[in-house]
């Protein structure tokens, strides 16, 4: 029998173990539409539905055990609405998948705790902490995380990084023709290539925790004190490469928030986008993992953030470009957008693109924050998005070829569309545009939250956001 405790490592196993389960499933569920031929309707449905949950429960497990970049594939399709199945099956996927966000099997604790022994080079852990819990109360891609005492009885969260993660992901990244396959099974309207190749640089990066550590803090201080966003403190005594201990924060779940009425849905929804676009304007600094399983509704209705293992700084002159395509495409100046595109290194060609077809297609993909209404975000709008940026059946494929993604904005993209995909499952409602008002012209609050994070702002002393300080004409 297989260590379930151990991660399969090696290329060759990896593919192995990942293509038999995609393909013994397939070949299960081909069986079982054959047979439902013979079935009355109803019996049918229910076969076919017991087939999914089996495929989706075998997928999460295999994806669970392998960790890595394989296994954030399945988290991503656990939050983006996908057309890997006929509609009245995709729920049971999503249900399933979404296990992978924050409850993935963990490793047994005499496995990671081999990994703190060795972090802390011999200090003796009942000295630097007075309990840590066995059992991991959040397990991820390339860690997990224990819940624990220190001797002063403060609370925190231990995340502990899996003993062979780092072969594993070597492994993956040495064989991103699986990973690509993965990817276009769970979601085919993506650019699988993209992905792999956006996934080969963040799983790098995040395996250094001291890196994290660095990222949170500089939130944590930027955010003390904030109305409504709460990132933990980090103990950076008790941190090393494979340990981040940070405060613990206790709260509801993504999936607990997605039960709450429409109204608190929004609100959680507003606070994300404040947090995931305003830390661009405020800080010039932006956590690019918009992940649900990354905020906890606080008691007090602050949204706690979690895991800065993949942020981006930017420099007020790229802040400034980003402001100028945002304040042309609001204005519907096509002229002015393909100009500022072409500065943000979109497009290299802007003679040779007809500015309006740009024009429209940019407020398919950004039109949620740029048109003046108010929009609940849909699922239907997300695939909507990522089909015009990326499926060569799009109308917009003949477009997109002559388009590019510059390397500084590869990060903001994938942010910008992990933050629709969230308000998608919460489908959260409000004006958006007027949200982006704010940063982009100083305009006054949109909203009560923007009312109270300006008096923040203000408070400590920043008046307007840097970049663009025009209006439009």
């Amino acid at each position: 029998m297989a260590d379930e405790g151990k991660i399969p490592k090696g290329r060759v196993r990896r593919s192995a173990k990942l293509g038999s389960t995609l393909g013994v499933q397939a070949t299960r569920y081909a069986g079982t539409r054959a047979a439902a031929v013979a079935r009355s309707e109803e019996g049918a449905k229910e076969h076919l539905e017991a087939r999914h949950l089996e495929t989706a429960r075998k997928m999460v497990a295999t994806l669970g055990q392998m960790k890595g970049a394989a296994m954030k594939l399945g988290q991503l399709a656990s939050f983006i609405d996908t057309e890997l199945l006929p509609p009245e099956y995709a729920e049971i996927y999503h249900d399933e998948l979404a296990k992978l966000r924050t409850s993935a099997p963990p490793m047994p604790w005499e496995k990671v705790r081999n990994v703190l022994d060795e972090e802390y080079d011999g200090e003796p852990l009942d000295e630097l902490f007075a309990k840590i819990e066995p059992l991991a109360f959040a397990a991820a891609s390339i860690g997990q995380v224990h819940r624990g005492t220190l001797t002063n009885g403060r609370e925190v969260a231990v995340k502990i990084q899996y003993p062979g993660v780092a072969e594993a992901l070597e492994a993956d990244l040495q064989n991103m023709g699986v990973i690509v396959r993965l990817a276009k099974a769970l979601a085919p309207g993506l650019d699988a290539k993209a992905v792999a190749s956006e996934l080969r640089e963040r799983v790098l990066e995040e395996l250094d925790y001291e890196y994290e550590a660095q990222n949170q803090r500089a939130f944590s201080r930027a955010y003390r004190g904030h109305p409504f966003i709460y990132v933990p403190d980090v103990l950076t005594r008790l941190s090393r490469r494979r340990v981040l201990v940070t405060e613990y924060v206790d709260g509801m779940g993504f999936e607990e928030v997605k039960e709450l009425d429409h109204e608190e849905r929004s609100r959680f929804g507003e606070i994300v986008y404040r947090f995931c676009f305003g830390s661009i304007y405020h800080l010039q600094h932006f956590n690019a993992d918009a992940h649900p399983g990354n905020y906890i509704l606080m008691p007090d209705g602050r949204v706690a953030f979690l895991d800065f293992g993949m942020t981006k700084r930017l420099d007020p002159e790229q802040i400034e470009l980003e402001q100028r395509a945002i304040d042309a495409a609001s204005r519907q100046d096509s002229d002015a957008l393909r100009q500022a595109l072409n500065d943000l290194g979109f497009i290299k060609n802007p003679s040779k693109l007809d500015a309006d077809r740009l024009m429209e297609h940019v407020m398919v993909v950004g039109g949620w924050y740029l048109e003046d209404r108010e929009i609940e975000i849909s699922p239907r709008r997300v695939m909507k998005v990522i089909e015009s940026t990326s499926d060569p059946r799009s109308e917009y494929y003949s477009l997109m070829r002559r388009e590019s993604l510059p390397a500084d904005e590869l990060m903001g993209r994938r942010m910008e569309t992990g933050v629709l995909a969230v308000l998608a499952q919460l489908r959260a409602k409000r004006n958006w545009h007027r949200i982006m008002r704010e940063w982009v012209y100083a305009d006054e609050p949109a909203t009560e939250l923007g009312e109270e994070e300006w008096a923040y702002f203000e408070s400590r002393g920043q008046t307007r956001v840097p970049g663009f300080s025009g209006r439009p004409a």
